[in-house]
């Protein structure tokens, strides 16, 4: 066991309002009592929003592998595990996030402390263990919820499963489903390994998401003194959680059209193109109003962890792509815009009919060409067509960005960023410039980087192993593997350093599909197969990276981590398929919006987007989509755009160096802010921005002190109180199929906005247009 001293640092005040007076002498953990014994200004983070929120205190002697680890532990994951799946397939997915394991642990972990017997096992030998190591600590709080992170995440691999048998109608056998779930998600620990000492240790990888829970840590563990009439962190979070709770009955069963309250549809209930501009599902959005948490957290997670200067660069990317891009080009009607809806991820005819995939596939689960020439092209909505031309531009604006600016300045309004990558590279292996948490941490035993190579490499040969021998049901050859590793390990970094600081993702799966469908045309689950691959490996990294920078803030060994995330990822992956699998046997025409009662919550609108994708990478082919054969051929120029933009932003920065609101200008966050668009909606993102304007602009900088001590703790409290109020719906009235039909719970009230405008193109349900 490490010595049980403490990190002894210079005592400073922090926040700028009138704090209430603290007694830490009722702080019941040794982590938490030293977190008000802040370093100097030069070693603690240079990232004020982490200065005022993370602890950096650390007692090494506190227990944290325990058995109530283990249980609460194998036990968040699995429950997480099986209500994420289950949630992802409903027409809104909803997230249930780890706070609500983080919050429901804690009587539990309480109740075990005071319960379970105090004997000593093995006394004196080199196993020795207690069942009850005394009172429940925050280290093993952390730890629960690192195996609850693992649960609340999402398993790409589940899409390709999804696709190939509903939508696609083939047998895949629940074994090759396995190896394919278990190798994707092990994959991205191999780059986690390589990339930590980049975007774990380095304090400008801050990592903003990861605030709401050492906040909530806080407010659960410390004991605060109640000044007259106010309240502590932990009644604020309880009065929250309540409020939450109770509201959720609303949006979620009694007035659904909380979600999108589309007025102008109500005010033209005949006018396409009035329901066209309103609507928020279907439409552009305009004055539609959203008041349902769980739309405005489902795509972008939560506002109210999001930067102020990375919320401005995703509302200005929103508006220019709806309100000034998608109206031009669909009025102009590019791409014969007009005869399909303005904003959808469908495929189409040419006469805006659903184009029907299954007569372009052979018997041998390949591309027919004669079946597809005589049917005629896929053609796509002119909304879709240019989002894809934004997933391109968003890789080369990420690589550019983080070659031009990384590194490069330190502003007050800008996340300040400590040095090159070089110098990261240097630094590595020094102790230069480190802030408190990154010194605390090296008095631990660090995970050897042969464990995460090891891994690497098993996965990769199981992965191969699995391709190939299973070459007729996965389509993807040995050399696919590796490709999509290459390009992983490529991109993991700058998109790591994006997602570190500005707490948005810029995704990889375009690229992949779009080289696939281009090296091996016709075969759509190879397409599948390479994007997840591709895709899942670097997504896999950041989410352990993100977790292990969590273990940084809070102190706990780097070694008990990787057990944690490790064991976690393996059960996470066994349920995730099992629950799928259940669902996909039980429910008749999951996901079949033709063939489902009208109502019908189980859409998976994730899984038809993945799905027409497929199509039109895998099966179809960008060649004869975005290639000389096709007809978006334009959109390749998007490529060339997204390395441009941030050359504009850097040349204007060097034109006026005096202009420092120049340098918030983020490309990539920009451009990838509006990549969720589809299956997002324009009512999530206005609500969404809303939010975090309020947050991130208003309330940070008129009331800080209010700030401080609530934003984070506020935002896991709406989490939670919408998770546990939609599992208990579910249980208590969706498992008995009670529902209420009822023009409130009419989602948007907008059945015109999905209609074409062009004339002559016959659609049922839609008017037909004329001259």
């Amino acid at each position: 066991m490490a010595s049980s001293h403490h990190q002894e640092v210079q005592e400073q005040g922090h926040g700028d309002g009138e704090e209430e007076e603290q007694d830490n002498s009722q702080i019941t953990s040794p982590l938490l009592r030293s977190s008000m014994r802040l370093g100097s200004p030069e070693e603690n983070s240079p990232v004020e929003q982490v200065a005022l929120t993370v602890p950096v205190g650390d007692d090494p002697a506190t227990p944290v592998l325990t058995f109530r680890i283990w249980v609460l532990g194998t036990a968040s994951c699995v429950v997480l595990s099986f209500l994420n799946t289950f949630f992802w397939y409903r027409k809104e997915p909803l997230t249930v996030t780890a706070i609500s394991a983080q919050i429901a642990v804690v009587p539990l972990g309480r109740l075990m402390a005071a319960a379970l017997p105090e004997r000593v096992f093995f006394r004196g030998r080199p196993w020795e263990f207690t069942l009850n190591p005394g009172p429940f600590n925050v280290k093993e709080h952390v730890l629960i919820t690192i195996f609850a992170n693992v649960g609340a995440g999402s398993v790409f691999a589940i899409n390709v499963i999804t696709a190939v048998r509903v939508f696609y109608g083939k047998r895949i056998s629940f074994f090759v489903s396995l190896l394919v779930v278990l190798t994707t998600q092990v994959l991205g620990f191999g780059w986690a390994g390589i990339f930590r000492r980049y975007l774990v240790e380095p304090a400008a990888m801050w990592w903003p998401s990861n605030l709401v829970q050492v906040s909530l840590f806080r407010a659960l563990h410390e004991k605060e003194r109640r000044s007259k009439g106010g309240m502590t962190r932990t009644q604020f979070f309880l009065v929250a959680f309540v409020c939450s709770f109770a509201y959720y009955i609303f949006p979620g069963y009694l007035f659904q059209m909380l979600t999108s309250l589309s007025w102008i549809c109500w005010i033209f209930p005949k006018s396409v193109l009035a329901q066209q501009l309103g609507s928020g599902l279907h439409g552009l959005g305009i004055g539609a109003i959203g008041l349902d948490w769980s739309s405005i957290l489902s795509y972008l997670g939560s506002p109210l962890a999001s930067p102020w200067f990375a919320t401005a660069n995703i509302a200005a990317g929103f508006f220019i792509y709806i309100y000034v891009i998608t109206p031009i080009a669909y009025w102009i009607n590019l791409y014969k815009a007009q005869n399909f809806p303005i904003f959808s991820d469908g495929l189409f005819t040419v006469t805006g009919q659903k184009y029907n995939i299954s007569t372009i596939i052979d018997s041998q689960f390949h591309f027919d060409t004669k079946a597809y020439e005589k049917n005629g092209p896929l053609y796509i909505s002119t909304f879709f067509s240019i989002s894809y031309g934004l997933g391109f531009a968003c890789l080369t604006a990420t690589v550019v960005h983080v070659l031009l600016f990384h590194g490069r300045y330190t502003d007050k309004f800008v996340t300040p960023v400590s040095s090159e990558i070089w110098q990261l590279s240097r630094s590595a292996f020094q102790d230069k410039k480190m802030d408190i948490h990154t010194k605390l941490m090296k008095r631990y035993k660090q995970v050897p980087e042969w464990w995460f190579i090891s891994i690497l490499i098993a996965s990769v040969a199981i992965t191969m192993f699995t391709c190939e021998y299973y070459i007729e049901q996965l389509q993807l050859p040995w050399w696919g593997v590796l490709l999509a590793c290459a390009l992983a390990i490529f991109f993991t970094l700058p998109i790591g350093i994006v997602t570190a600081t500005t707490n948005q993702t810029p995704g990889l799966n375009i690229i992949t599909e779009y080289i696939m469908g281009y090296l091996y045309p016709g075969r759509p689950v190879a397409n599948m197969c390479f994007k997840v691959y591709g895709y899942i490996g670097p997504q896999q990294a950041l989410a352990f990276l993100q977790d292990f920078k969590l273990g940084h803030y809070m102190k706990i060994p780097p070694r008990t981590m990787f057990m944690a995330q490790v064991v976690g990822t393996l059960i996470a992956a066994f349920v995730y398929l099992g629950t799928a699998w259940w669902l996909m046997d039980t429910i008749p025409n999951i996901c079949n919006t033709e063939l489902l009662p009208q109502g019908s919550p189980w859409t998976c609108p994730y899984d038809h987007l993945f799905y027409d994708a497929s199509v039109i990478w895998g099966l179809i082919g960008p060649r004869r989509i975005f290639g000389d054969l096709g007809t978006y051929s334009a959109v390749n120029w998007f490529f060339l755009g997204g390395a441009i933009a941030p050359l504009l932003v850097w040349f204007a920065h060097k034109a006026f160096p005096g202009q420092k609101w120049i340098l918030l200008v983020n490309m990539p966050v920009l451009i990838a802010g509006i990549s969720q668009m589809p299956p997002a909606t324009s009512v999530n993102y206005t609500a969404w921005i809303f939010v975090a304007f309020l947050s991130g602009y208003v309330v940070y900088k008129y009331r800080r002190d209010w700030w401080e001590r609530h934003n984070y703790l506020l935002s896991g409290a709406l989490d939670a109180g919408l998770a546990f109020m939609a599992v208990l719906l579910y249980l208590c009235l969706g498992l008995e199929k009670i529902s209420l039909n009822w023009w409130g719970n009419d989602l948007d009230g907008c059945p015109l906005a999905s209609c074409p405008i062009a004339e002559g193109i016959t659609v049922q349900g839609c008017p037909v247009a004329s001259a």
